[in-house]
């Protein structure tokens, strides 16, 4: 059991959600100060998260759906809420990696520029279980008031990396066994034809631009996604929750 630590209750925040709390649990135990379970959850879901809270020494109380409600301002919270320390704790991608019991589904962003986007994409990643969202330091929007807004949540429940050298953090990838695909219009496969069952990282570029050169060249392979309309591209949000759902698609539908 973890050391009991104090934290004050006037720098602290609410996340919900079964992925968002579960997540922090595991990856992050020490900055959850309690959480709150709908009363008389049996389930599947239910049990492991309180199997993952005693482990890491967590109390989880139970919570009427008023409560919740409350805490949660009426989000979808599926039954479950956490109050957790204020600020975000930079997350390395090498720890997440090895919290995984499943292939891992990567998202990295190369170069987003438009919070709203980055936002949607967070979404997105959150929607498909995605394991985490990766993007550079430089030449990127980052983390912002307008990015964590529009996620609605996301942004506590999908872990946000972000990385000093993308090419190099892609060729770490590369000796994890992560098979990283770059969406490419101009790529002669399709993203169907791409085996996604195994741990894959889906790297898309910039509105616009695409991927920088030396993203694409170092990217395992290259993928398009069929256009059979009269628009050339995708929002890269849109095209973020296609590759994603098709990589869940591929391996049964749920995680």
């Amino acid at each position: 059991m973890r050391p009991i630590v104090a934290i004050s209750m006037t720098d602290t925040r609410i996340i919900y959600g079964f992925h968002a709390v579960t997540a922090r649990l595991r990856q992050d135990p020490d900055v959850v100060a309690e959480v709150y379970l709908a009363a008389g959850r049996q389930d599947a879901r239910a049990k492991d998260l309180l199997r993952v809270a005693e482990l890491a020494g967590v109390r989880v109380l139970n919570a009427d759906p008023a409560r919740l409600d409350g805490l949660t301002g009426h989000g979808r919270h599926q039954g479950v809420a956490a109050r957790v320390a204020g600020g975000r704790r930079q997350q390395k991608l090498g720890d997440i990696l090895d919290t995984l019991a499943e292939p891992a589904l990567l998202l990295v962003l190369d170069g987003v520029q438009d919070p709203h986007n980055l936002g949607a994409c967070l979404r997105v990643a959150d929607a498909a279980g995605a394991h985490a969202v990766v993007a550079p330091k430089d030449r990127a929007v980052g983390l912002t008031a307008t990015a964590v807004k529009v996620a609605s949540g996301a942004a506590d429940s999908v872990p946000y990396v972000v990385v000093t050298n993308l090419a190099r953090t892609l060729r770490e990838l590369r000796e994890r066994d992560i098979w990283t695909v770059g969406a490419d219009a101009a790529a002669e496969r399709d993203l169907y034809a791409v085996d996604q069952r195994k741990a894959i990282a889906w790297v898309l570029g910039a509105e616009g631009a695409g991927l920088r050169r030396l993203t694409r060249e170092t990217c395992d392979e290259l993928a398009r996604i069929p256009m059979l309309g009269t628009v050339e591209s995708l929002n890269v949000s849109v095209a973020s929750g296609i590759c994603l759902f098709e990589a869940r698609r591929q391996r049964g539908g749920g995680r």
